[in-house]
C-alpha cells in the first residue's frame, strides 16, 4: 500500500521543476500543494459524479436516462494548508450527495483535532486563532474555534454520563496527577479514573474526573454516579491503600471484595 502511494505521488509530481520552484510557489495562496488538493478533490468528485449517473462526461449513453450533468457550484474548504477554493459538479435532479466532502462539510477531518489538541493545551481562543496564522496561514474566527470546543465538549459529557453494565468482575480505581492549566496558570490536578473489566473480558474506562487532590470524599461521588449510571455490582475492587476508600466503596457496593 505505501508504495503504491508513493507511486502515485511520483506520477502526479513527474512534470514539476522542484529546482525552478520558490517556497511561497509549494506553499502559497496559488502554490502547489493548494493547487493538487483542489485537483485531487474535483477529480474524486468527478469519479463519484460518473459512479452516481452511470455514464461518462458527454457519453452518449447518457441520453434518456432522465438525469445528466448540471453544471458546478464552488465551495472553500479550510485545510491544514488554508483555503482552498473547489468546484462542485450538480446533477439536473439535485440528488448527487458528494461523499470525499459531504454537502455542509467545511473542513477537511484533521483540522478539528489540532485546534482541540492546542485547547487541551491550555491555549486560549486567541491563542489558537494567531497560532493557526502564523503556522498555517489560515483566517480562523473566534466562533468556529468556539463551536469546535463547544462540540468536544458536548460530545465528552455525552461519553461521561453514557449507561454502563450491570455488573463488572473487576474495577480498577486510581488517580492520577496531571499538570494542566486553569484560567491560563500552570496547575496541578487529580484525574481520577475508574477502569472496568467487563463480562466480555475487555477493558472500558468507565470515566474520568477531575479534583484538586485524590481523597476518599471525592471517590464517595464517583462511586455513587457508577452505581447512578445502572452499575448494580462489581465483584473486585482493586485499589491502592488510600485511607477510607474501601469503607467509600461498601458503602455503595457492600458485597464488592476489596483487593
Amino acid at each position: 500500500m505505501a508504495k503504491e502511494r508513493d507511486d502515485l505521488i511520483e506520477r502526479l509530481l513527474e512534470d514539476v521543476d522542484f529546482s525552478k520552484l520558490t517556497p511561497d510557489q509549494i506553499t502559497g495562496e496559488s502554490g502547489l500543494l493548494k493547487q493538487l488538493t483542489r485537483r485531487i478533490v474535483e477529480k474524486a468528485m468527478n469519479a463519484e459524479m460518473k459512479e452516481h449517473l452511470g455514464y461518462e462526461k458527454h457519453a452518449p449513453d447518457g441520453k434518456g436516462t432522465g438525469n445528466s450533468r448540471n453544471g458546478k457550484s464552488k465551495k472553500t474548504l479550510l485545510t491544514e494548508i488554508g483555503d482552498v477554493t473547489i468546484e462542485i459538479p450538480r446533477d439536473r435532479n439535485g440528488d448527487y450527495e458528494p461523499q470525499i466532502v459531504k454537502k455542509n462539510q467545511r473542513r477537511f477531518e484533521g483540522f478539528d483535532d489540532k485546534i482541540t489538541s492546542m485547547y487541551a493545551r491550555g491555549m486560549t481562543t486567541r491563542d489558537i486563532q494567531g497560532h493557526l496564522k502564523d503556522i498555517y496561514g489560515v483566517d480562523v474566527s473566534p466562533d468556529l474555534i468556539s463551536t469546535v470546543t463547544d462540540d468536544v465538549i458536548a460530545d465528552a459529557k455525552e461519553w461521561q454520563s453514557r449507561p454502563l453494565d450491570k455488573m463488572y468482575p473487576v474495577v480498577y480505581f486510581d488517580a492520577l496527577v496531571v499538570n494542566g492549566r486553569t484560567e491560563g496558570k500552570a496547575s496541578r490536578k487529580s484525574v481520577y479514573v475508574a477502569l472496568g473489566l467487563n463480562l466480555q473480558g475487555k477493558k472500558e474506562v468507565l470515566g474520568l474526573w477531575i479534583g484538586e487532590n485524590e481523597g476518599a470524599k471525592f471517590w464517595m461521588g464517583i462511586i455513587s454516579e457508577i452505581k447512578n449510571r445502572g452499575v448494580d455490582d462489581i465483584l473486585i475492587a482493586c485499589i491502592d491503600g488510600l485511607k477510607g476508600l474501601p469503607e467509600a466503596i461498601n458503602a455503595v457496593f457492600p458485597r464488592t471484595r476489596i483487593q
